[in-house]
């Protein structure tokens, strides 16, 4: 009776400590509505960018969006960081899965006699316990496996962000550089409206041959064109900063963008290829990820070798054979006589020279992509400073041209037609600003770090590979 009562309480504890299912239906209709619904003056927004800001608004949503606050509204919506933080939970829970110690086996044989003796109970049922001891510490070196496949997948993270991070300054650039060209571009139809006018007038009273006024028709019409085309341009990438920034386009109806153009990387000058090399490699989460990859192919071909010496087992019985009381105590162990686990081995080996491959061509990747960077950076450079020059030169003599307008010196026409020439100035030079931001992007994205001098809070935690977490993915 006493051992009845052992066994049944010792399955009711178990059976009571088992975890019970929760259903959670996943509903397109309602994730679509619940991404339609995503709002850039939501409370908890606030509250997110203000923790990771360490700051205040009194006014939310702000009047203007900047990159930092912009990159924080992607961390607290954009998909991709959720998907990365559930792989991070999953790979964490791997390693409580790999830390569980086998459960002993419980057997229960029951036995009957059909011809017992008389006086003699028929009955001769058996318990046994199958209680397995593993060797060569494979337990823990399944869990070194295990932590270093979560630090891989928490490095992860911090790329998963990187990216987030270089999608909302693209898609931030595109769009602040397609506003400027459609604001040049408006100045640049308005003056070469005037001037077809004034030629055209010109050639009615027989003071310029009609050939002369063509010119400036075609190139109205070539003007407006690149105005509608810049249009467009504002448009997709207002769609593509949604996109980037993990909302709808319709919650940016009425918001208000600036990217700031004079934001030159602190010291870039001064830093050779090599020395932004050696950053990355020490710093780049992919670079990182990969060398934890290694550690945990390494530690796996480290596990499969443990596996060719056999578990103990322990076997402990009792049995109440027709009135008398039996007990044993067993030990079992696997031979390894036809398998040494070569199979496995063999192929966590190779494995892990795969990896050691990857890793190779990652680091030769990132190598050149940096180099390819720096030189894309320098020459940009270059052109824009000559452009810079190029603009103020001919600012100054746009000035000249409208003084001597005052004065009667110069006619409209001349006036117009130098704002015309400003403002073609003026687009080269954005032009060239556009692709020096966009090398100064190559660049941050080869080292996977911001390069410029004020840094936001944000910035730093992709240094650090510790990025924000909003509320609902905590939960």
């Amino acid at each position: 009776m006493k051992l009845r009562a052992i066994l049944f309480g010792a399955i009711a504890a178990t059976l009571g400590g088992c975890a019970r299912f929760e259903s959670k239906p996943l509903s397109a209709a309602q994730v679509a509505t619940e991404f339609q619904a995503r709002s850039l003056d939501s409370p908890a927004l606030k509250e997110f960018v203000e923790t990771s800001m360490h700051q205040t608004f009194e006014i939310w949503p702000p009047k203007e969006w900047n990159f930092s606050t912009l990159t924080l509204v992607a961390f607290y919506y954009h998909p991709s960081l959720a998907v990365a933080r559930a792989q991070w939970a999953v790979a964490a829970a791997g390693v409580r899965t790999a830390g569980g110690q086998p459960n002993p086996v419980l057997a229960v044989t029951p036995g009957y006699s059909s011809n017992p003796a008389q006086g003699i109970s028929p009955w001769f049922p058996m318990v046994s316990f199958d209680v397995p001891i593993e060797t060569a510490g494979k337990r823990r070196k399944r869990i070194t496996h295990a932590g270093y496949v979560s630090e891989s997948a928490r490095l992860n993270i911090a790329t998963a962000a990187w990216q987030v991070r270089s999608s909302v300054r693209s898609g931030l650039l595109d769009y602040c550089v397609a506003q400027r060209r459609a604001a040049f571009l408006q100045k640049q139809v308005a003056a070469m409206e005037q001037i077809a006018e004034l030629l055209g007038q010109k050639a009615e009273v027989g003071a310029l041959a009609g050939s002369e006024v063509a010119p400036s028709r075609v190139a109205l019409f070539k003007a407006r064109l690149d105005l509608a085309d810049a249009q467009r341009q504002i448009a997709e990438a207002r769609v593509n900063l949604a996109e980037a920034t993990g909302v709808s386009v319709n919650s940016f109806q009425d918001s208000n963008f600036s990217f700031d153009f004079d934001r030159e990387p602190t010291g870039v000058k001064n830093l050779t290829s090599m020395e932004i090399q050696r950053q990355a490699l020490l710093s780049r989460s992919d670079i990182l990820r990969a060398l934890a990859e290694y550690a945990a192919d390494e530690s796996t071909l480290r596990l499969e070798i443990a596996k060719q010496y056999p578990d103990v087992h322990l076997n402990p019985g009792y049995q109440f054979d027709q009135g008398e009381h039996k007990w044993s105590l067993g030990i079992s162990v696997d031979l390894p006589l036809l398998n040494r686990n070569q199979g496995p081995i063999a192929e966590a080996e190779a494995r892990r020279k795969e990896t050691a491959a990857r890793f190779n061509e990652l680091q030769a990747k990132v190598l050149a992509e940096i180099d390819r960077a720096t030189a894309v950076f320098r020459v940009t450079e270059a052109n824009s400073d000559a452009l810079q020059l190029l603009s103020d030169d001919q600012a100054k003599q746009r000035v000249s041209v409208e003084q001597k307008f005052r004065v009667g010196a110069a006619e409209r026409l001349d006036l117009l037609s130098a704002e015309v020439e400003s403002n073609a100035t003026e687009l080269a030079l954005l032009d060239g600003q556009l692709k020096l931001q966009r090398s100064i992007g190559a660049l941050e994205n080869g080292v996977q770090r911001p390069l410029s001098g004020a840094v936001s809070s944000a910035e730093l935690s992709l240094e650090r590979s510790e990025i924000p977490i909003n509320k609902a993915d905590r939960e």
